[in-house]
């Protein structure tokens, strides 16, 4: 049952499902698209997460209980179609996994470095949540055995690329930035590009593996240094 919440004095929590699933993602942008071609002059933005939408909107434009009633058929009938999805192609991101947290995240892990690799890197991910930074794309489900807490000191600096993992997620950085996830290597490619026609390289639903790279390639590939 969908519930609708208020979040502040000008947005709205659409709580879409209580457990997140392999299609909700890709149904979630679906229903954000929907939203913004019925409603876009009234909102100020769209916020997708594993099972909820945020809708943040103009409240000098269109009041609470008028947005919930224009909202409740939009819902419904997102809620009563039965999804049809094509296949999602799978993009596969090169790793040089060398990362800080490597050795440290095996050690807690009662793992070997090698072994934290081919877990990692043995897993295909699907991005359920966009945020934190722009283009930070939220992937999961990571495996168990690498299940960690985030760090209790958080890094000032996180270089832009840094693949890091955190509780049952992964992500990789696309901007330096604070960070308290566990790094264990860097990605070449840039996720996030503001002047692009799709800034962000990742979207929600999109199906990720990552690949083992050697220092060599991930220079080739244009890594920094």
């Amino acid at each position: 049952m969908i519930r609708i919440e208020p979040a502040g004095a000008e947005a709205l929590l659409l709580v879409l499902a209580e457990q997140p699933d392999a299609e909700l993602p890709q149904r979630i942008a679906r229903l954000a698209e929907r939203i913004a071609q019925q409603l876009g002059p009234v909102l100020v933005d769209l916020v997708p997460a594993w099972t909820s939408l945020l809708v943040h909107y103009d409240l000098l434009r269109i009041s609470h209980p008028q947005l919930v009633q224009q909202l409740t058929p939009l819902l419904e009938a997102w809620l009563a179609e039965v999804p049809q999805f094509a296949p999602t192609p799978l993009l596969e991101l090169p790793i040089w996994y060398a990362g800080e947290d490597l050795a440290t995240v095996a050690a807690a892990c009662e793992l070997s470095v090698s072994e934290v690799i081919a877990l990692h890197s043995g897993v295909e991910y699907r991005v359920g949540a966009i945020g934190f930074a722009p283009g930070f794309a939220y992937l999961s489900e990571l495996d168990g055995r690498l299940a960690l807490p985030r760090r209790s000191t958080p890094r000032t600096r996180v270089p832009a690329g840094s693949l890091a993992i955190a509780e049952r997620q992964t992500a990789i950085y696309p901007q330096a930035s604070p960070g308290g996830w566990h790094l264990l290597g860097r990605c070449p490619w840039s996720l996030f590009d503001w002047q692009a026609a799709q800034p962000c390289r990742l979207a929600l639903g999109d199906r990720v593996r990552f690949v083992a790279i050697d220092q060599n390639t991930y220079l080739a590939e244009g890594g920094a240094p």
